[in-house]
């Protein structure tokens, strides 16, 4: 592989501090304990069962009837519901509706490779979701508990957008593209394990399509890997969703935790933990993504590996990206709590810096945009920035066989990174 690195321009545009925050993807967290037996010493049993209540109503919204249910080896409910029954029918605008059938593919995607979908661990089970149904994994009282607010369980927590990311508490190495319109993206990323220092924090990797500006009116459509304690109760990696039209202050959630994304297929499990993954040193296990705006009714779809479709965002959910994307990003996002007045050790995509290289560093690779006549192309004057380098790095490069790529991510705390 060709180990010389493209040079990033001296001059970053202070639009990508905004976004860098902006389109951070994990609530924040209060100081609060989520445990219902906090030691606050005013807590009334009235407001534990109020918020008792709140929860289980929450909890019959989402958790739809099942047709069947798989126990998965790793502790995860899969309900087995039937498509038109899922969540995002709930919306209004989607009401008494089907999902969609499958659109045109962009020109110069590769079909010949078609990747199984038993990269879950509850498929390792044996069983599977019957057609007609699609698999959802099922949200617990326990799920909701140790959210920092059960009114706003599975969304980001909205907050001002800062001028600068300095100050902020998501951390982020990543590869963008900007100044063109998009019409999609796609990307393969290898998985990883990466230690998460405690509940309030989370690691992550994925795609951005963005649109709107940096203010209210953001829109994003999100997709990747993330290891999140607080959101499903361990340090899993799992395939995950997310968007939202108004920068992340009433709409959108991740996955299927609310009325949005249309899933259509019956072998994937938004929110499941990922198997296998990467190891150092060891076998590289990646996944490939593709997000793509249908030409015919402008839906966004959302595809696994190649062939295996996931479903798609309606394109009224959004204001801009009914429309097109302004920006792409690819790459990794932490949160840092600075636990203890030190920044966090919570890793960022293997916990190695980007020089290791293959088999030790993350990386994304065949890093493409969608043009708008429906074409997949390589993306042009691809720049990658480090919010903090000496915690988390990225490098990236361009060769014949990985097409626009980079190696990304760090272990956090170091003698650099006090």
């Amino acid at each position: 592989m060709d180990s010389s690195f493209s040079k990033t321009s001296p001059i970053i545009p202070i639009f990508v501090f905004f976004l860098l925050v902006s389109s951070s993807i994990c609530p924040v967290l209060s100081s609060e304990s989520s445990n219902l037996h906090a030691t606050n010493q005013t807590f009334q049993p009235k407001e534990e069962l109020q918020k008792l209540k709140i929860i289980r109503e929450h909890l019959k919204k989402i958790n739809k009837p099942a047709v069947k249910t798989i126990q998965s080896p790793d502790g995860d409910i899969i309900d087995c519901v039937l498509s038109h029954q899922q969540p995002a029918f709930d919306h209004p605008k989607l009401k008494g509706r089907k999902p969609l059938d499958p659109p045109v593919r962009p020109r110069g995607h590769n079909l010949n490779n078609m990747v199984a979908v038993d990269f879950q661990l509850w498929s390792f089970s044996g069983e599977s979701c019957p057609e007609g149904t699609i698999p959802i994994r099922r949200t617990t009282e326990k799920d909701m508990l140790r959210a920092s607010s059960s009114t706003r369980f599975g969304r980001k927590a909205g907050r001002h957008v800062r001028k600068d990311s300095t100050s902020s508490d998501h951390e982020h190495a990543v590869g963008y593209v900007n100044g063109q319109q998009y019409y999609g993206a796609k990307a393969s990323m290898n998985v990883w394990s990466p230690m998460v220092a405690n509940q309030y924090e989370f690691s992550l990797s994925q795609m951005w399509i963005i649109s709107g500006t940096f203010g209210d009116d953001l829109n994003t459509i999100e997709a990747g890997w993330q290891v999140s304690p607080e959101l499903y109760g361990d340090n899993y990696p799992r395939f995950f969703t997310y968007w939202t039209s108004d920068a992340y202050q009433a709409t959108g959630c991740y996955n299927l935790l609310c009325s949005g994304f249309v899933q259509t297929n019956n072998g994937i499990a938004i929110g499941a933990a990922i198997s296998p993954t990467s190891s150092y040193n060891g076998g590289q296990f990646d996944i490939s993504l593709l997000v793509w705006k249908d030409p015919k009714h402008g839906n966004w779809w959302l595809e696994f590996g190649s062939g295996n479709l996931v479903g798609y965002w309606p394109s009224f959910l959004f204001t801009h990206l009914r429309d097109h994307a302004s920006m792409v990003q690819f790459g990794g996002e932490i949160v840092n709590s600075r636990e203890g007045g030190f920044h966090t050790s919570t890793q960022m995509g293997s916990g190695h810096f980007a020089e290791e290289g293959f088999g030790k560093a993350s990386y994304f690779r065949n890093l493409q945009v969608v043009d708008w006549d429906n074409n997949l192309i390589p993306p042009s004057n691809l720049q990658v920035l480090a919010d903090n380098p000496n915690c988390y790095d990225i490098q990236g490069g361009i060769n014949r066989v990985w097409g626009n790529y980079f190696y990304y991510g760090g272990p956090g705390r170091n003698v650099k990174c006090p």
